[in-house]
């Protein structure tokens, strides 16, 4: 086979993964949804008290935190071989599907342990299904094609967050094995779909895979991490717990499903314009600017006197959490180009699990409705998305600033 041939080969593999990667995104998230819904429902059904489901949802974060960057690590040792990957990849998903059927049915007939357990073995499993599939997209893709592919699989993520509160609407009156069966069914079907491109990407690229071995995290990734934590956080404040509040000034409770969208409208348009410029200026640099900017919308959701300003600031930060994720994925996996595309990508995702048990928490403990407190949940996101977006301009710099003094 030529090298043009080979190169076409490759990008259109590359190009099917990516959409593959986007209505698994879709479908995985909304199969969360589904999951939180039904949670409290379930949990009485199992025995457990209704104040001990926050936990669990923390429980389910907590071990994200962990799987995530386990399964990344994995996939950085099984990503060199495409049909173990596929293997890997297919056999873990099927063990977390049908721990996810069984929820609905172990609840109604078994006790506590027995629940807590089967949501245990599906968080541990569910990981494979996030850093794994992106690692092995960054190692078979060309590089300049990345951001454009992100972009692509975030879009997945970002109509599942739109379409969340109506499915919320639309699920709560029925029973929910039929929804658990139906959604894993079709979560195993695309997971199974992508093991097959698995074996076929790999196939096209393995001529031009390089064998490297992953070096230990130091400098710019971990630094990377921990501004992706702060991110992250700022973004949980701000749409979990701060923005309803924002919309309930101006709007009735019976509105918001149809205004909590207006943040992931945002999410889903800018993604591709975004890409073009991490493309040529890189990820570090558009996150920092992202984070600058969506500190200033959020500061206009603060003060908005009005639903129409309001629902243009909370546009705007929705397209600034977009331009985030995007490239940080598109970052991670530039950075982990060492062998270790799995491990940065597996952080990223942690960092992400990592804020929302902390938010979770902040909830669980009610700090939100401590006055003395109110003003520090109020002002969080704004100062968590200014800092880490500073932070990461200071990282772009520098690296430019490295690339410049470098010899040729």
């Amino acid at each position: 086979m030529s090298t043009v041939e080979l190169s076409d080969e490759r990008a259109s593999g590359a190009t099917r993964l990516g959409l593959h990667l986007a209505l698994l995104q879709l479908v995985f998230s909304l199969l969360w949804t589904t999951y939180v819904i039904y949670l409290p429902k379930l949990a009485a059904q199992a025995g457990i008290a209704p104040s001990a489901v926050v936990l669990i949802l923390m429980l389910d974060q907590a071990i994200f935190t962990l799987s995530d960057t386990a399964m990344g690590i994995a996939a950085d040792r099984f990503g060199r071989i495409a049909a173990r990957f596929g293997l890997f990849i297919g056999l873990v998903t099927a063990v977390s599907c049908c721990a996810f059927v069984a929820l609905p049915f172990v609840a109604a007939s078994a006790g506590p342990t027995a629940f807590v357990g089967l949501i245990v073995v599906w968080a541990l499993t569910s990981s494979v299904l996030r850093a794994p599939p992106l690692t092995l997209l960054g190692r078979h893709a060309a590089r300049p094609t990345i951001p454009f592919l992100m972009a692509l699989v975030m879009l997945g993520y970002g109509v599942a967050g739109a379409v969340s509160p109506y499915l919320g609407v639309v699920l709560r009156d029925y029973d929910p094995r039929l929804p658990f069966i139906v959604s894993s069914a079709v979560l195993l079907l695309t997971a199974l779909g992508l093991s097959r491109i698995a074996q076929d990407g790999g196939s096209a690229a393995k001529q031009v895979t390089l064998k490297v071995e992953p070096k230990p995290l130091r400098g710019l990734p971990l630094l990377f991490i921990g501004a992706m934590v702060i991110l992250a956080l700022g973004y949980q404040l701000h749409f979990s717990i701060n923005s309803s509040a924002f919309y309930l000034r101006f709007a009735r409770p019976e509105d918001l499903s149809w205004l909590m969208p207006v943040f992931w409208i945002g999410f889903n348009l800018v993604l591709f314009p975004a890409s073009v410029v991490v493309k040529h200026r890189g990820g570090l640099m558009v996150m920092g600017i992202a984070g600058l900017l969506g500190a200033i919308a959020i500061v206009i959701a603060e003060l908005a006197g009005a639903l129409n300003v309001l629902i243009v600031a909370q546009l705007i930060a929705g397209a600034a959490w977009g331009c985030m994720m995007m490239s940080a994925i598109s970052a991670a996996l530039a950075i982990g180009t060492t062998g270790a595309e799995g491990k940065v990508t597996g952080l990223v995702f942690s960092a992400l699990a990592l804020a929302t048990f902390a938010r979770m928490a902040a909830v669980a403990g009610g700090l939100q409705k401590l006055p003395d407190y109110a003003p520090l949940v109020q002002w969080a996101p704004v100062a968590c998305w200014l800092v880490a977006g500073a932070g990461l301009l200071a990282m772009a710099a520098a690296g430019l600033q490295g690339r410049r003094a470098s010899p040729p």
